[in-house]
Formats: structure tokens, sequence, C-alpha cells
């Protein structure tokens, strides 16, 4: 941190963001080949810890989802807490739009629906184990419209076939291996909307964005549209998760040490049991989905799964 920033730790940092979403799955080969085809992702390390083999994909080196084969756990429950879709952004419609292409003709997925955001143009999937995937590419911030500190987002008519026609190119399939993504935004099924809030807008620190009613909840860091988002649409009312597969892990990076000392700090007054690692603070959501806040260059690979 330089020596004339300040930490505010009432929320997290502003240049925070997410990484790499870790997911239980039953058949690794069948996943990693998914992955790989559909998303363009790449191989990027492999360990075995026990019985557990740990897969990270990524492009550009980028980690972007992490593959822990627990076979044996039951499937994912799709009114069970949880993961809603991992969100991977892109630089550009070009980019995007080989990307949907790729996924679309992969049958072991399934493709779910489009629609334009306001903010964003987005796709969605889900991958052979019934976990969501969103594919999106934010507008220009400067054509994002707030009132009264809440971010307008919608859910418009996006036609696709248009969209790859109007965006679809050769080089752009030819490179997508080597075209760089992030996780850009984690979505979560939730119980209800005012705990999901005390967790992660008053204890993790996100600043709330976008509210429908008590239905989900928007929130991020810096003024992004949201960097985690949580709804009830097939979850009301349910409990902590027992083991299963998908969702192991949700991943956020912050700048420094001083500000896990912040998250530290707000847990402690939230009395949430955490671990600190010195690099990396680890904690659990009322729903027993655990969630990891680490430093830059703290790998996938290193965040153990409780």
């Amino acid at each position: 941190m330089a020596a004339n920033e300040t930490i505010d730790e009432r929320v997290i940092s502003a240049k925070a963001g997410m990484d790499a979403v870790t997911l239980r799955v039953g058949d690794l080969e069948l996943m990693s080949s998914y992955y790989e085809n559909a998303l363009a992702l790449t191989p990027i390390e492999e360990k075995a810890r026990g019985t557990e083999v740990h897969r990270v994909l990524g492009r550009a080196s980028v980690p972007l989802v992490k593959l822990v084969s627990t076979p044996g756990l039951p499937g994912v429950d799709p009114r069970q807490a949880g993961l809603f879709h991992t969100a991977f952004l892109f630089d550009t419609r070009s980019a995007l739009a080989a990307t949907v292409y790729r996924a679309a003709q992969d049958g072991r997925g399934q493709y779910v629906g489009s629609g334009d955001h306001l903010v964003s143009e987005a796709f969605y999937f889900t991958d052979p184990e019934g976990n969501g995937i969103e594919l999106y590419v934010d507008r220009p911030r400067s054509e994002w419209t707030w009132r009264s500190g809440q971010v307008e987002m919608a859910t418009l008519y996006l036609d696709p076939n248009r969209f790859l026609q109007t965006h679809l190119d050769q080089d752009a399939l030819d490179s997508a291996p080597t075209t760089s993504g992030i996780v850009g935004h984690v979505h979560l099924q939730v119980g209800d909307i005012a705990t999901a809030r005390d967790f992660y807008v008053d204890a993790i620190g996100f600043e709330a964005t976008s509210a429908l009613g008590g239905q989900a909840l928007f929130a991020s860091a810096g003024g992004y549209h949201h960097h985690v988002a949580m709804n009830t649409w097939n979850s009301l009312g349910a409990g902590p998760r027992a083991a299963s597969l998908g969702l192991g892990n949700v991943a956020i990076t912050v700048p420094g040490r001083d500000d896990l000392d912040a998250l530290v700090a707000r847990l402690k007054r939230k009395s949430l049991s955490f671990s600190d690692g010195g690099t990396s603070v680890v904690t659990r959501d009322p729903w027993n989905t655990q969630v990891s806040v680490s430093l830059p260059g703290v790998t996938a690979d290193e965040l153990l799964l409780g």
C-alpha cells in the first residue's frame, strides 16, 4: 500500500476482484474435457491430494476454474444453496462470440438463454454436471446508469444468432485459447437475501449496487456493477449445504495484507469463524460455502478445501 493510501475498514478494497472458482466434480475427465473444448480453457496445474485430484484450467495462464475430483458425493441440487453461475468476462464481443459459438457446439452442456442487461451482454449455459455458466462482455462504464446509488440493470432480449453473425470471426475462433478472460462475477443461490447481505456486504465488505426486492442482491467493489450476486429464485429457505458436487470455493483477491487485516476485523465484529494463513483468509457463508480472500499471486491450488 502506498504511503498516502488509507484502508476503509468498512468495505473491501476498490481494487478487489474475483479469482478462479472451485468446483467439486464427479467425473474429472468429462468436466475437464468440456471446459477445454467448450470454453477453450487449457490445463495450467494439477496436483493429487490424497484421493483427490485438483486440476486448474484457464486462458493465457490466468486460472479460471479449479476442478476437484470427488466422486461419490451427491450431485448438484438446483434447489440447494450454492452456485447459480460462474460468470466469465471477455474483453471484446468477438472474443465472447467465439466462446459462445464453441459452447453451443458442445452437446455435453446446455444452452439456457441470453440477455441484454444494459451494463453487459450475456449468454448462459450449464456444464455436464449442472453448474451454471455465464459468458459475457461489459458495456463501457460511461454507458451505465446509476440512480440513488443503484446501477440500472435489466434483462432485455438479445438475439444469439444475430450476435454471432455480427461479431464472430475466424481469427477470434482460432485465437480463443490464448485470448484472456477473467472471472467477472460469481452468482450464488442463497436461502434469504437479508442473511446474504449481512455476510457478503457487512462482513466480506462488498457494496450493494442493485436489489430486486427480497429476491436478489448485487454487490461489488470499486463501482463495478457486481462481483457477487445472491438470489433465492430456486433456493428460498435453503439451509446450510451438505457435502455435494458443485461449488467448492468462491475466491476473491485484494491488493495487500492491510486489506486482509480489515477483513479479519469485520469477521471478528460479526463473530464469524475464519482461518488466516497470512496470504489468505478463509471463511464460510451462512450456507456453508467456502469463501477465500487472498493476496495476488496466491494460486488456486494453494487454497485447501475445508
